[in-house]
């Protein structure tokens, strides 16, 4: 009877060892499971966060380029105020050397 006992205490053990083991590639596999699906999610924001980055950095290009032209045109027009200004003076100017000579 001893011997009977002694068996099936083996077979509960190995029985118990066998669920502890399920369990534990179970807890792996989940873990496993969920590592994936982190990695995947952090692959996905840097590659968005990389995308963004790059249409920021070409935005700043596009404003750097229009801030330059319209320094230039801004210019211009500073350089045609001041041309404009000169001519107006050579208007009066006309103006009363015409009233000198009449």
């Amino acid at each position: 009877m001893a011997d009977g006992y002694a068996q099936g205490g083996y077979e509960q053990f190995f029985a118990d060892l066998n669920t502890r083991i399920r369990d534990l590639e179970d807890k792996q596999r989940i873990l496993r499971d969920r590592m994936l699906l982190v990695s995947e999610s952090f692959v996905k924001d840097r590659d968005k966060s990389f995308n963004e980055v790059q249409e920021l950095k070409k935005n700043v290009e596009i404003l750097k380029n229009e801030n330059s032209r319209m320094k230039e045109v801004l210019n211009r027009f500073s350089e045609m105020l001041d041309k404009s200004a000169r001519k107006e003076d050579l208007m009066i100017l006309q103006r009363q050397f015409e009233l000198f000579r009449d």
